[in-house]
């Protein structure tokens, strides 16, 4: 009986403040305790699960209930969305430098189609794609006449 008079309308026995902070928990605990255990979440989300199946598994390894383990993956995905804005501009150089080392690769070992793909990955980088070479590439007409006797 107490438990249903202490809890929120969504069942949680958090304060509006709290859930406003992404902690939703019976009990208090540190931050340095909540920050750890988002840090393994973190670390985990290249394991090649789904999200679902991430943030159940984290509950059940955490020994936390499912709505705080989603509110973990929702600082986790703040964190990715920091992480993306902040290297954005140099990813396109280290993307660069990925694919010529990978085409010098392809071409020592002789995998020609691997070079082309690389070739035309870099092309569209660049600016150059289907349409624009189609528009610079000279037209051909043929036309055939009948033969007179």
């Amino acid at each position: 009986m107490a438990d249903s008079v202490l809890r929120n309308t969504n069942g949680q026995f958090s304060s509006p403040e709290a859930l406003k902070d992404g902690r939703v928990c019976g009990k208090r605990q540190p931050d340095v305790v909540i920050e750890a255990r988002r840090q393994k979440l973190y670390r985990r989300q290249l394991e090649g699960m789904t999200t679902r199946q991430l943030v159940l598994d984290h509950a059940s390894k955490e020994g936390i209930g499912v709505e705080t383990a989603w509110s973990d993956w929702r600082k986790v995905k703040q964190w990715n969305d920091e992480d993306w804005d902040k290297d954005r501009e140099k990813m396109v150089s280290r993307l660069q430098g990925m694919r010529m080392k990978l085409f010098n690769q392809a071409i020592k070992r002789g995998q020609l189609q691997t070079a082309a793909q690389i070739l035309d990955s870099l092309g569209k980088v660049l600016g150059e794609s289907v349409e624009n070479i189609n528009i610079n590439a000279p037209q051909l007409s043929i036309s055939v006449e009948d033969k007179k006797k």
